[in-house]
């Protein structure tokens, strides 16, 4: 039908601009009859003829301004096409212009967190009494601007053309009120319920130099978000328009979408309560109302202290609750609530914190189900059957859509390769065929669970807050990629010590009684690996080794001499680098202690076989050798040779275990591997490699998960009168022994916060000191400073302490001790913490109080 434009001017004076090509425009005919006059393309609705004219006056005098030149011709040619073709009424001549009759206008995609919304092209609503310069300006912006433009003339017109269009942009004259009153058009319009997301401009009339500026706050009261100095200037006008697009109208389009949330939200089966970081309740759906029996108008705004509570909850739950998520951390578990008519109810309840502004915790979320028993799941599930029934006997489209769901899902049963996730994944697809509507929709969640990359990993929220704790977790959590300078640096190490003047040898008999003396307490837990460091020079791995590995037999099980030992434990004691102030060989030594303490356990005794308990003494002896005394993320960071040939993936632990194996097969003085057999020879190393490689901590959360849910709850649901030690399913598994010997020598590694107070406090100077040295070596180099908390001159080692106890320590030996039965272990652990946030309160940043220290 060509290109020329529609008008349609409505009897209250409203002009729609549209497109010619949208002929499905109700607006548009070619029909003419009394009290209407019909144009191509132009439809007039009046009742009185003599009104035309100056309508059509208006729009035929439009120009657009000298700063739009180029574009004046390009728009009068379809205009004059269609007054060509137009029949004349009542004799007026027509010519049609429009906002966007050049431009079409595209669609804008907005992003708001996971949701990915399309914007149309904007409309905007002019309200101008009469036509003028600024109008014109207005009106010739839009066009530039690619938005959709409409023109009101009086009040009624304006709110007819809103409540049809909804523009997003509202400007209105308010630079003389003879013809209207800006103020109460902008009233009206905000009393109805699309306004909310509107922006409405007024135009006032430009100020003198020698006039004070008026305030803008009888504006803001009337409705208007924003004033306009008049200018008529399309360029002015233009930049005003959009910048209201970038700024309000993209923000109200986000808030917007959010109703789609929140329909979302009210329609979920699952009841979910909304509070703030205070624990002020701000939103409940109406599975909430419903499973609690109030309405939502009595809990908003409501604190939950205010709520009543049930007594049937352990008395300590609500604090463990809230430790757990003020440090960012996801809590689930089961919680009695008491309803308003007084019922105590079971709720398996989830509470996830949600980050805002500032890094900081802003709202909680918590999403609540009924906890039902065994009983009653057998019941609710055969009522949901029937009633999943009688509804898909009544949708042929749910049924097609659910033939073509397990259509697909068939194809995916028949694959012939599978991993175990993949036949997981399938059972529960096929499960899902007859389940329920709430059980398919329960496991479709966990299938959006197990598909993710990370199935332990918590996600951790940024504690801005707490930057000892942000630092300390950032540090051990990444391998320096969270922290790349963008320059490449060589990381220059002198690490290598000399091999050539190893020590002859002792025999058991050369050992110095005031040594012997020391080792006859090392099976205790209270055993001082620092007086064995002072006696022996700083070489305590060897004769702890001895005594250990002579303990659990290990040379039987090698089948090599004692002699070949001591070789062996020298050259590793050897590159341990003694100029390390915690990463040395005695560190090494406590961590070989601590896991020949933990095998002497009896569960943990009833779990392993032989072959596993060498595998954790070689594995804890070995597990820091060569350590350089840096974290993998400065390897990273400098690009040290060693992240190069590992691809910055477990540095440091790839290279203990590589570098030890090396050391023991390139000397059959030192090979305490050479006379077993191949297939036990593998075996052995596999459970080596694999218990060195569980120290890297950026498994840390990972390797914890799987132990609490594979070794802990099911001994948990364990008859409780069982007299046998270690569950059948835990001995015949060996997947449950890998996971016991990882949780072992992690907790081995670490476990300098449940030594007793005086080692406990001396570890941390130790470990304080080398993580300051590398914070000052990254200054000289100009390296990414990785823990920027870890200064020696503002470092606070006792919040440190706290954090690193309150994030990987107190879950890990919790869950540890849930096993192996280590009661003093955690009271050490309870009195050490209690010291640390003594200190901290003192404001003291040192290891000790003054007053100690000179003592």
């Amino acid at each position: 039908m060509g290109c020329a434009p529609s008008i349609h001017v409505s009897q209250s004076g409203v002009i729609y601009c549209r497109d010619s090509d949208e002929s499905n425009s109700p607006h548009q005919t070619t029909t003419i009859s009394q009290g209407t006059a019909t144009l191509h393309g132009l439809f007039i609705k009046t009742d009185a003829a003599d009104s035309i004219p100056s309508v059509l006056a208006y729009q035929s005098r439009q120009q657009p301004p000298p700063s739009a030149g180029p574009r004046r011709k390009e728009r009068r040619q379809p205009a004059a096409s269609a007054r060509a073709r137009a029949p004349r009424c009542c004799g007026i001549e027509a010519e049609t212009q429009t906002s966007n009759a050049s431009i079409k206008a595209s669609t804008t995609e907005v992003q708001i967190g996971p949701m990915r919304l399309t914007q149309d092209p904007i409309q905007v609503l002019l309200i101008f009494a009469k036509e003028d310069n600024q109008s014109d300006g207005f009106w010739w912006a839009c066009d530039r601007a690619g938005y959709r433009c409409n023109i009101a003339r009086t009040p009624e017109s304006a709110l007819e053309s809103f409540l049809d269009k909804h523009q997003e942009i509202i400007i209105i004259d308010h630079r003389n009120s003879r013809y209207f009153d800006a103020e109460d058009i902008c009233r009206s319009i905000r009393a109805t319920k699309p306004s909310e997301h509107t922006v409405i401009l007024a135009v006032v009339p430009r100020t003198s130099a020698d006039q004070e500026e008026t305030s803008v706050l009888p504006l803001l009261n009337a409705g208007f978000n924003r004033q306009f100095m008049e200018n008529s200037s399309v360029t002015a006008c233009y930049n005003e328009l959009v910048q209201i697009e970038h700024g309000e109208v993209r923000s109200q389009f986000k808030l917007r979408a959010c109703n789609a949330v929140f329909t979302a939200l009210d329609h979920c089966q699952e009841a979910i309560e909304i509070t703030s970081e205070d624990h002020v309740i701000q939103y409940v759906n109406p599975a909430f109302e419903r499973m609690m029996g109030y309405h939502k108008g009595e809990l908003i705004g409501k604190e939950l202290t205010e709520l009543p509570k049930s007594d049937k909850n352990c008395a300590d739950l609500l604090d463990t609750i809230n430790t757990c998520i003020k440090k960012g951390k996801e809590w689930q578990g089961v919680y009695y609530a008491r309803r308003k008519s007084g019922d105590s109810i079971q709720q398996h309840v989830k509470i996830t914190p949600v980050i805002g502004q500032g890094g900081k915790i802003r709202h909680f979320v918590s999403l609540k189900r009924l906890h039902c028993t065994s009983e009653n799941n057998k019941q609710n599930r055969r009522k949901d059957s029937t009633d999943v029934k009688s509804i898909t006997s009544q949708s042929s489209d749910a049924s097609s859509l659910q033939t073509r769901r397990y259509s697909s899902m068939a194809r995916i049963h028949s694959m012939t390769i599978e991993a175990p996730i993949t036949k997981v994944i399938n059972i529960i697809n096929a499960a899902q065929e007859n389940s329920p509507v709430t059980v398919a929709e329960a496991l479709d969640r966990v299938l959006e669970i197990l598909r993710t990359t990370e199935l332990y990993s918590p996600q951790l929220g940024t504690k801005d807050e707490d930057p000892h704790t942000s630092d300390l977790v950032g540090g051990l959590m990444t391998d320096g990629l969270r922290r790349l300078s963008g320059n490449e640096y060589v990381f220059s190490k002198n690490m290598n010590l000399s091999h050539s003047h190893l020590p002859v040898p002792n025999t058991i008999n050369d050992i110095p009684p005031c040594i012997t003396q020391i080792l006859d307490n090392e099976e205790s837990w209270d055993f001082n690996i620092f007086e064995l460091e002072a006696v022996t020079n700083k070489r305590p791995l060897v004769y702890l080794g001895l005594k250990v590995f002579a303990r659990f037999r290990v040379c039987e099980f090698l089948n090599c001499s004692e002699t070949t030992l001591r070789a062996w434990l020298q050259v590793i004691e050897a590159n341990y680098h003694s100029s390390n102030s915690y990463h040395n060989s005695t560190h090494a030594a406590d961590v070989l202690h601590a896991t020949a303490f933990f095998l002497g356990k009896e569960r943990v005794k009833g779990s392993l076989d032989h072959l596993d308990e060498v595998a954790a003494l070689i594995a804890a002896t070995i597990h820091d050798v060569d350590h350089p005394g840096r974290t993998n993320s400065f390897l990273c960071n400098a690009g040290s040779e060693l992240a190069v040939l590992y691809n910055d993936t477990a540095v440091l632990e790839s290279h203990h275990t590589a570098l030890a194996f090396q050391l023991t097969t390139k000397d059959s003085k030192c090979n305490i591997f050479k006379n077993i057999d191949r297939n036990h020879y593998r075996t052995l190393r596999q459970a080596i490699i694999d218990m060195v490689l569980a120290t890297e901590m950026t498994k840390h959360f990972e390797h914890v998960n799987k132990f609490v849910n594979s070794i802990n709850k099911p001994m948990a649901s364990e008859s409780e009168g069982s007299d046998c030690e270690c569950p059948p399913n835990i001995k015949n598994f060996p997947d449950n022994q890998t996971l016991i010997k990882r949780m072992m020598i992690k907790c081995a590694d670490v476990a300098n916060p449940c030594r007793p107070l005086e080692l406990c406090i001396e570890w941390a100077g130790r470990i304080s000191e080398e993580y300051f040295a590398q914070t000052d070596e990254e200054k000289r180099q100009g390296l990414p400073v990785v823990m920027p908390v870890f200064d020696r001159n503002t470092c606070s080692i006792p919040k440190s302490q706290i954090s690193f106890i309150d994030y990987f320590i107190t879950d890990m030996f919790d869950a540890w001790d849930a096993f192996a039965h280590l009661p003093d272990l955690m009271q050490h652990l309870a009195s050490n913490y209690k010291h640390w946030k003594t200190l901290d309160e003192l404001k003291c940043k040192s290891l000790r109080l003054p007053s100690e220290n000179n003592n």
